[in-house]
């Protein structure tokens, strides 16, 4: 049995204080199940809400939805109850500028008052109805506890763009409903179950479903904008929600599972200002986060979002993307396709930008799965600052035709930058690479570890390390490989390449210059340093190394200059250090124990190491030494 008490009272001055109570047997108040969607209809036929018996979305269970109505008190305010089919209208200012009309529960005001904010009020529950507003004049929609199911368009359809406050009144449950079909007015838009044409400004801690059976769930001809609240998008077919100008969420809880895009912003940009963001996408191309112009996140919440389809991207962005502060968690699991559109091949990604990628503090962990997927890929530069970073992708490559791609973790089509921060990559897949920049790649600062399929870090022009720590171990390529020339001058740096003839640091035949660091580079061979740029001497020593053993040099005095536990087997080590003195005689010891002291990827400092067998030794009698069989290719790289 259901219950229900509607208390009101009307003052003189338009003032309204009322309340509507609900009970069912039913506990939760989100009975009903997403219902499949399709999109249809067409502009310029007749507006007819009608009966619906041809397009009925209405179910035995929505006069069972708990709305929990609250006492709640709002100036200048015109009450709609609705039941079942009929909807109670309370209008102080009939005859005073607002009209109201209606067909069984389809209510439909038009507003000429322009000196002051009325507040439309909404209660009740009914499986065919609507408000359809007109006005030139801000106002307010108010959810008090309602459930809105319109078979043959929106829930609620605002035709005044002008601002539009939205509360969703504490303690309450709210939910709106469209139909699969459409009947449109002639000459208006009505492209979502939630439309508007002016502003929308959410308030209130109550909850809001939104089921968008026809296109979007909330669509807003201006900018949407959410201070607070609960929103759910429980199923959309386009867009979840699809602002023109900017979507900024302030607080709040939104979730969002859509068929296109989750958050789409048509022309303007899209911040995250706070509040816990979840969102869900299953279309092919259709992304998380979506804005034409900029894209910022700059929240103390958290931000989910996974995307299914192929090429999906969890944010994709226009103009420039900005990360300050807040934990992301992106997850694409879509394959690549050729899109016959763009006669290009399409890829997911964690954060796909034609413009620039900044990433000044906050936690953002993406994880790919499909063929060909991106972690985070610009058209223009990358820079990251601060924060932490963890991207992981274990997709194959795509190929199509004589076209193909790979996975890659960090890629710009510009410079590349990292002046601090954490950066942890981890790809498996046919030539996945890790951090990759087709112009200069820079480290500044930070701690980068990469464990990659084929080159762990990759520059087309140039490869600069001034400070910070660098780990980098492939599979099948180079630890570190520039196309162009290579240069340290600090930093501690391990980098692990594949067997003969992959390099640990590899610059072709360029220009390879140090002067400053700790270097060592494990792999099958080496770009040797240019000795004439250098200032900083270094070793290559060639022999068979095992994994996990222990390679300790110590100089005649005493000096240790390296304690190192093999992170790799490996035939060819180059090692750089301040702790190379010119014409000196050093020992090289393999085997033995070390104790003590704490190790970067079996970099140790200030360990005790207890002598193995000792294998050779050199004398740093110029820049560049050779011991052992060494495989280098001479000045400047193989």
């Amino acid at each position: 049995m259901r219950i229900r008490v509607f208390l009101a009272t009307i003052c003189m001055t338009g003032m309204i204080m009322f309340g509507l109570a609900s009970c069912s047997s039913e506990d939760d108040p989100f009975i009903d199940e997403p219902e499949t969607t399709e999109e249809t209809g067409s502009t310029g036929e007749t507006e007819n809400a009608g009966s619906g018996e041809e397009n009925d979305t209405s179910d035995e269970n929505d006069d069972d939805f708990v709305t929990n109505s609250q006492t709640v008190t709002f100036e200048n305010a015109v009450t709609i109850a609705f039941d079942g089919t009929e909807a109670t209208v309370e209008n102080p200012f009939d005859g005073a500028g607002v009209t109201v009309t209606q067909s069984g529960a389809h209510v439909v005001i038009t507003s000429t008052i322009t000196d002051k904010e009325l507040n439309y009020v909404l209660s009740g529950v009914t499986g065919n109805g609507s408000l359809k507003i007109y006005g030139s004049y801000k106002f307010g929609i108010v959810l008090n506890g309602t459930s809105i199911t319109n078979p043959k368009g929106a829930a609620i359809n605002n035709q005044c763009g002008k601002k539009t406050t939205v509360t969703v009144v504490a303690q309450t449950n709210n939910r709106l409903k469209d139909g699969k079909t459409y009947t449109y007015t002639t000459g208006e838009d009505m492209k979502a179950t939630f439309f508007s044409e002016g502003q929308l400004n959410f308030y209130g801690t109550g909850n809001l479903q939104v089921y968008g059976n026809n296109k979007h769930a909330i669509c807003v001809d201006d900018y949407f904008r959410m201070y607070e609240g609960n929103i759910t998008i429980a199923s959309a077919a386009s867009d979840g929600i699809h602002a023109n100008d900017y979507i900024r969420i302030d607080a709040g809880t939104l979730t969002v599972k859509s068929t296109g895009e989750g958050l789409d912003c048509e022309k303007g940009y899209i911040e995250l200002n706070g509040g816990t963001i979840n969102i869900v996408t299953t279309g092919d191309k259709s992304h998380g986060v979506k804005s034409e112009t900029y894209t910022t996140v700059n929240t103390t919440g958290t931000v989910d979002i996974k995307v299914s389809g192929k090429a999906s991207k969890a944010f994709k962005c226009t103009g420039d993307m900005t990360l300050t502060k807040g934990t992301l968690n992106l997850v694409t699991t879509g394959a690549a396709f050729y899109d016959t559109s763009d006669s290009d091949i399409a890829s997911a990604a964690g954060i796909n930008c034609d413009a620039n990628v900044l990433i000044e503090g906050g936690s953002l962990t993406i994880t790919s799965s499909g063929s060909g997927g991106k972690g985070i890929s610009a058209d223009g530069t990358f820079v990251m600052k601060d924060g932490t970073v963890k991207v992981t992708t274990s997709g194959g490559q795509f190929k199509y035709g004589s076209n193909d791609t790979a996975a890659k973790a960090i890629k710009s089509k510009g410079n590349l930058t990292v002046n601090g921060g954490t950066v942890t990559i981890k790809t498996s897949g046919v030539e996945a690479e890790g951090l990759e920049s087709k112009a200069t790649l820079t480290i500044n600062g930070g701690t980068i570890e990469v464990e990659a399929y084929d080159d762990c870090i990759n520059a087309s022009k140039h490869i600069e390390i001034t400070n910070g720590y660098v780990y980098c171990n492939s599979s099948t390529n180079d630890g570190i490989d520039s196309n162009g020339t290579l240069t340290v001058s600090g930093g501690v740096i391990v980098s692990c390449g594949a067997s003969a003839p992959e390099d640990g640091f590899d610059c072709d035949q360029n220009q390879f210059k140090i002067t400053g660091g700790i270097l060592v580079g494990l792999g099958g061979a080496t770009s040797n340093p240019t000795s004439n740029v250098c200032t900083q001497r270094s070793l290559v020593y060639g022999a068979s190394l095992t994994s996990g053993s222990i390679l300790y040099i110590e100089s005649s005095s005493g000096t240790e200059a390296l304690t190192l536990k093999l992170p790799k087997a490996s035939s060819t080590m180059l090692f750089s250090s301040p702790k190379l003195a010119s014409g000196t005689t050093y020992t090289i010891y393999t085997g033995g124990s070390v104790s003590g002291g704490s190790d970067f990827h079996g970099l140790y400092t200030g360990a005790t190491y207890t002598k193995g067998p000792s294998k050779t030794t050199f004398t740093t009698s110029s820049m560049v030494t050779t011991a052992g069989t060494t495989s280098g290719g001479g000045p400047g790289g193989r």
